[in-house]
C-alpha cells in the first residue's frame, strides 16, 4: 500500500480534470484529499484510492503556483516530499517543492500522461484510433450532411441538396411540385452548411400557421434544435439581442413584420442563410410591394445565402416569378420586361431539347432553335448528338443548362418527371344528415364541423353526446371493423373532434386506437404515432387533428378517413400527402363521409368534380380558391343548384386552362437539371450501402462500454440506452437522463419517430466523438503482446499521430487534408513496423496489463521510452509532408478548374456573381496559406511487452 504524507500531490485516475490533489490527512483507513484548483475535497479507503502520485523527471518543465515556471534538474525526496531543482526562464537556479505546485496542472499529453501513471484501459486506445480513423472518413465522404436524416434517399432530393448546399453562399428558388420535398431539400441544405462550416447561423421565415410543421421537421428528421420565436419569447429573453443566442431562428414573417423591434434586433444579429417558405405569398408588382417583401428584399440585401420556397414559380404569373427572382439576384433581374424578352427566348430551345429526349432526333427548326443558342461552335455536337451518340446528346444538354436563364437559380421537380407516386381510390360516403344539426345556428363553417358547434352548446348530457347520433361515428366502426386488418389513418379538423372520437371507438367498439392533437406535448405525440405505427400491439387507427397532417410520415398505412373536409385545397393536399408518397407500395385508398345536402356535400363536390384534388394533387388548387373563394363560401350554405353547378363547370373549366398552361409551360431542361440526370441516383446508392454496413453499431458498442452506457434489445433493430452506475462522464449526449430507445434501421426509424435514428450524422455519436478526440481519453496504454515470434521481454512503442491543419470550417480543408491518425510502431532498434503490422493485427496479439504493473513497468523504462518518443516524429513526418503537398495540389487543381468553368459560364450566364468567383479565389488563397501550416500532434502512446 502506499505510504501517504500531508503535502504530497497527488492526481485523481478517475477525475483528472480536478487538477492536482493536495493529501490534507490520512486517518485510520480513510484518506482526506484536496484538490485546490476545483474547491473539491474527497475522502478514499486508503487501501485502494483511485490516485497516482504525481512525480517529475529531469528535463520536464512545471509551474509554480505564482505562474512562474521551472525546468527540472534533480529531485529530492525529503521526509516523504519531493523538492525539485533547477533553472527558471532566465536561467536562474531556483527550487520548488511540490507543495508549491501549481494547482491546474493537468496531464493530457499522451507523454505527460504515461510519465505521470495515468495509464488507460486497453480498449480506450482502440476506441480512440477508430474514433480519428471514422472523423477522417466522414469529413471526406460525399455523403456527409445528407446520408443521416431520417427520410427515405429520394434522388432528386438529394441532387439539389448537394448542388445548393456544396455552393458558397447559396441563392436558389427551390420550386418543386406539392408533394416532391421542398422542405426535405432546404433541411438538407441547411444540415450540409451547417455540418460543412459553410453556414453558422440560419434565419427561417415561415407563414405563422406553419411554424410548428418546420419545428417538428427539422428536429425529426435533422436533430437540429431550431429556436421558435414568438412575441412573448423575444420579450422576455434577457439578452440584449434574444437572436443572438440562437443558431437556428424560425420566425412567423407575419408577426415580425408588425415588431419593428424584433426586426433591428433581427438585423442586428448576422446570419449567413435566411430560408423563406410560401415565397409565393410575398406580393411585389413594378410600383410597389407588399410588407412582407420589402422586408424579405432588405433581409435579402444582407444575408449572403438565401432559399426561396414556393410551388407555384410560374403559374401565378411571369410577374410573380420575376419577384421571387429578383430577390436572389436584384442586379441580374432588374428589368420585367427583358425577363420577358428573355424568357419567351428559351422556350424554342426547351421544346428543342424535348424533342430531342421524346423522340431520339432533332427536326430541322429544332436544331435551329438550339444552334441559334448555343453558337456555331455547337454545329459538330448537334450533328453527333443528333445521330445517335448519347455522350454527345448528354454533353448537349450539359452546354444548354450551363447557359440556360435560370439554370443555376431555379430548381424545379415535377410529378411528371419524378417516378414512384402510388395511384389514388376515392371512396365517398354520403349519409343522412341528422335532425340535432339541422336545428343549430349558423356560423363559419357551422355545418363544415358541426359537431363542434354543437357539444359548444351549453348543458349537453353524457348520453347527448354528438358521437352517438352523428351518421358518420356509426359508419367509422363499420368501415374499421372491415379493415380490421389493416392500419388507418382519421383525419379531422378539430382537436375536440379527435378525442371525442377516440372516446367513441372506446366505448361504442374497442377498437384500438390512439389521438394526435395539437394540445399534445411532442413526446406525447411521439408515443401515440409509435402505438399506431406498432405492427404487432399497436393501435389499428390514429385519430388526428388538423395538425396531424403536419410534418408526420405514415407512409407505413395506406387507409385515410377524411372524417371531415379542411376549408382550404393546400390543407388537403397536406392531409393526402401523409400517405401519398414517393416510395409508397399499395395505392392510396381516400375514404371520405359527408352528410347529404349540407355543405359538407358541396366541399366534397368542389374537391372533386372541379379541383380533382382527390384523384390527382392540385397545383392550381390555391389559385382557384383564391379567384372563386368570394362566391364559394356563400354558396356551400345557401345557393340553388343551378348557382352552384354553374359554379363547378367554371371552376372546372379554369381548372383545365390552368393544368394545360402548366404543362404546356414544363421546361424539360430545368426539370433535367433538378432532377440531376443519374447523380441523384448514384447518392441514393451510396447512403444505402452505408446504411447496410455494420461500422457504426461496432464502434458505438466500444463507446457505450468506454463511458458506461448500459445497452438491451427492445425489439428486432433497436436497443435501449441507459447510464449505468459507472457511467463515465455525465456529459455524454444520451439525449435524456433515463435512457432512450434507438436504431441504426432506416426503416424503422421512419415507422417509429419516437426512436432514435442513428447515424454517423446523429448528435449523439457526434458528441461521443468530440468527447473521445477532445479528453485525453485512451491517449495512453500499456499491454502484453503474445507472439512467439518476439523474445520475452522485447518492448514496442506505438506512436499514433495526427497530421491535420487547424483552419476555419468554411474553407472546408478537411476535404483535402482530413484529420488523420499516421501510426508509427518502433522496435529495438528504432525501426518502424506501422506498414508491415496493421492496427487490427496487432491489436488482436494484445492483453491487458493490470494499471498498477503498468505504472511501475513504464517508471522503469523511462530513460528508455523517452528517446524513442522524440525519435518517432521524423519517422513519420515524411507521410505528413506528402499528404500536406497532395492536399494542396488537389486544392489548387480543384478550385482551378471550378474558377475557369464559373468564369466562362459568367460570359453566357449572368447568374453566376462576381461575388461567388471571389469568394472561391480568396478560398484558394487562405487555403494554400493554411495548409502551409499543417503540423503532426502527438495523439497516443501504447507500450507493448512481449511476454
Amino acid at each position: 500500500m502506499a505510504e501517504y504524507q500531508p503535502g504530497q500531490r497527488w492526481i485523481s485516475d478517475s477525475e483528472a480534470e480536478l487538477g492536482l490533489g493536495t493529501i490534507l490527512m490520512q486517518e485510520g483507513r480513510m484518506l482526506t484529499v484536496l484538490y485546490p484548483a476545483t474547491g473539491e475535497t474527497r475522502q478514499y479507503a486508503a487501501r485502494n484510492a483511485p490516485l497516482t502520485r504525481v512525480r517529475f523527471s529531469p528535463g520536464d518543465e512545471i509551474t509554480h503556483f505564482e505562474g512562474w515556471k521551472l525546468t527540472v534538474r534533480e529531485v529530492d525526496d525529503v521526509d516523504g516530499l519531493l523538492v525539485y531543482h533547477g533553472l527558471d526562464t532566465k536561467n536562474q537556479a531556483v527550487t520548488l517543492p511540490e507543495t508549491q505546485l501549481s494547482n491546474f496542472i493537468q496531464f493530457r499529453l499522451a507523454s505527460d500522461r504515461l510519465f505521470a501513471g495515468q495509464i488507460d484501459p486497453l480498449p480506450w486506445f482502440g476506441l480512440r484510433y477508430r474514433t480519428l480513423e471514422f472523423t477522417s472518413k466522414q469529413v471526406q465522404s460525399s455523403l456527409w450532411g445528407l446520408g443521416g436524416v431520417r427520410a427515405q434517399p429520394i434522388a432528386h432530393q438529394l441532387h439539389i441538396a448537394r448542388e445548393v448546399a456544396d455552393r458558397i453562399a447559396p441563392r436558389v428558388l427551390l420550386a418543386d411540385e406539392v408533394g416532391l420535398g421542398k422542405t426535405i431539400e432546404a433541411g438538407l441544405v441547411i444540415h450540409r452548411q451547417l455540418l460543412s462550416g459553410r453556414a453558422n447561423r440560419v434565419l427561417i421565415l415561415v407563414p405563422e400557421n406553419l411554424q410548428h410543421q418546420w419545428l417538428v421537421e427539422m428536429r425529426r428528421r435533422f436533430n437540429l434544435e431550431v429556436a421558435l420565436f414568438d412575441a412573448e419569447r423575444f420579450i422576455e429573453s434577457d439578452a440584449s439581442n434574444p437572436f443572438e443566442d440562437a443558431q437556428l431562428a424560425l420566425v412567423a414573417l407575419e408577426w415580425l413584420c408588425e415588431d419593428e423591434k424584433a426586426q433591428d434586433a433581427l438585423f442586428a444579429a448576422g446570419w449567413d442563410l435566411m430560408v423563406v417558405d410560401e415565397a409565393h405569398h410575398l406580393v411585389w408588382q413594378p410600383e410597389k410591394a407588399s410588407r412582407e417583401y420589402s422586408l424579405v428584399e432588405q433581409l435579402a440585401e444582407v444575408i449572403p445565402g438565401v432559399l426561396l420556397l414556393t410551388a407555384t414559380p410560374e403559374q401565378l404569373g411571369q410577374d410573380s416569378h420575376f419577384a421571387r427572382l429578383r430577390l436572389l439576384d436584384p442586379n441580374r433581374f432588374h428589368d420585367l420586361e427583358a425577363f420577358r424578352a428573355e424568357s419567351a427566348s428559351y422556350k424554342p430551345v426547351a421544346e428543342a431539347v424535348q424533342e430531342l429526349l421524346d423522340e431520339g432526333k432533332l427536326s430541322a427548326q429544332a436544331r435551329d432553335a438550339i444552334g441559334s443558342f448555343l453558337g456555331d461552335e455547337s454545329r459538330e455536337l448537334l450533328d453527333a448528338a443528333d445521330g445517335g451518340d448519347a455522350d454527345a446528346r448528354a454533353r448537349l444538354v450539359r452546354e444548354l443548362l450551363d447557359r440556360h436563364g435560370t439554370g443555376r437559380l431555379l430548381f424545379r421537380n415535377t410529378r411528371a418527371a419524378v417516378q414512384g407516386f402510388p395511384e389514388r381510390e376515392l371512396h365517398p360516403y354520403p349519409l343522412p344528415n341528422p335532425d340535432e344539426y339541422m336545428e343549430l345556428p349558423l356560423g363559419e363553417h357551422a355545418e363544415l364541423y358541426p359537431e363542434v358547434s354543437y357539444q359548444g352548446q351549453a348543458d349537453i348530457e353524457e348520453d347527448q353526446r354528438w358521437w352517438r347520433f352523428d351518421p358518420r361515428v356509426e359508419w367509422l366502426i363499420d368501415t374499421l371493423k372491415m379493415l380490421k386488418k389493416f392500419k388507418v389513418l382519421v383525419i379531422c379538423a378539430h382537436a375536440e373532434t379527435a378525442m371525442d372520437l377516440e372516446d367513441a371507438l372506446r366505448v361504442r367498439s374497442g377498437i384500438p386506437a390512439t389521438v394526435f392533437h395539437e394540445g399534445m406535448s411532442i413526446l406525447e405525440r411521439d408515443r401515440a404515432a409509435a402505438y399506431f405505427a406498432d405492427e404487432e400491439f399497436g393501435a389499428q387507427v390514429l385519430i388526428c387533428s388538423e395538425i396531424g397532417s403536419e410534418g408526420r410520415n405514415f407512409q407505413f398505412a395506406h387507409h385515410l378517413v377524411l372524417f371531415d373536409l379542411p376549408a382550404h385545397p393546400d390543407l388537403l393536399e397536406q392531409r393526402i400527402g401523409r400517405l401519398d408518397r414517393i416510395g409508397q407500395k399499395h395505392k392510396i385508398q381516400l375514404h371520405v363521409p359527408y352528410m347529404e345536402n349540407s355543405p359538407q356535400e358541396r366541399l366534397f363536390q368542389w374537391y372533386h368534380q372541379a379541383l380533382n384534388a382527390f384523384l390527382a394533387t392540385c397545383p392550381t388548387g390555391n389559385a382557384l380558391q383564391h379567384q372563386f373563394g368570394s362566391r364559394l363560401l356563400p354558396m356551400l350554405e345557401n345557393a340553388d343548384d343551378g348557382q352552384w353547378q354553374t359554379l363547378i363547370d367554371e371552376a372546372t373549366a379554369e381548372r383545365k386552362r390552368l393544368e394545360g398552361d402548366l404543362h404546356a409551360g414544363r421546361d424539360r431542361l430545368l426539370e433535367l437539371n433538378s432532377g440531376g440526370a443519374g447523380e441523384g441516383e448514384a447518392l441514393v446508392e451510396a447512403i444505402l450501402e452505408q446504411d447496410d454496413q455494420f461500422a457504426l453499431p461496432m464502434y458505438m458498442e466500444q463507446l457505450f462500454d468506454a463511458f458506461g452506457i448500459d445497452s438491451e434489445d427492445h425489439s428486432d433493430n433497436a436497443l435501449i440506452l441507459r447510464p449505468s452506475e459507472k457511467m463515465l462522464d455525465a456529459s455524454f449526449p444520451l439525449g435524456n437522463d433515463e435512457g432512450v430507445t434507438i436504431t441504426y434501421d432506416r426503416d424503422l426509424a421512419l415507422s417509429r419517430e419516437d426512436m432514435q435514428f442513428l447515424t454517423w450524422e446523429h448528435p449523439m455519436v457526434q458528441g461521443g466523438m468530440d468527447l473521445v478526440r477532445s479528453g485525453s481519453m485512451g491517449n495512453t496504454s500499456v499491454a502484453l503482446i503474445k507472439n512467439k515470434a518476439l523474445k520475452p521481454g522485447t518492448v514496442l512503442l506505438e506512436l499514433l499521430y495526427v497530421s491535420e491543419v487547424v483552419a476555419p470550417r468554411k474553407l472546408q480543408l478537411g476535404r483535402y487534408l482530413p484529420p488523420a491518425a499516421l501510426r508509427c510502431l518502433l522496435d529495438g532498434n528504432g525501426n518502424d513496423l506501422a506498414a508491415k503490422v496493421s492496427f487490427d493485427t496487432l491489436n488482436d496479439q494484445l492483453e491487458a496489463v493490470p494499471r498498477a504493473s503498468a505504472n511501475k513497468f513504464v517508471q522503469a523504462q523511462r530513460d528508455a521510452l523517452t528517446p524513442k518518443i522524440a525519435a518517432g516524429e521524423a519517422k513519420v513526418s515524411p507521410r505528413h509532408v506528402e499528404r500536406v503537398t497532395e492536399a494542396k495540389r488537389r486544392l489548387a487543381a480543384e478550385l482551378d478548374e471550378e474558377l475557369a468553368r464559373l468564369t466562362a459560364l459568367q460570359a453566357v450566364n449572368p447568374s453566376v456573381r462576381d461575388s461567388e468567383l471571389d469568394a472561391l479565389r480568396e478560398q484558394r488563397e487562405q487555403g494554400l496559406a493554411m495548409l502551409d501550416k499543417a503540423a503532426l500532434r502527438l495523439e497516443a502512446i501504447r507500450v507493448l511487452v512481449a511476454g
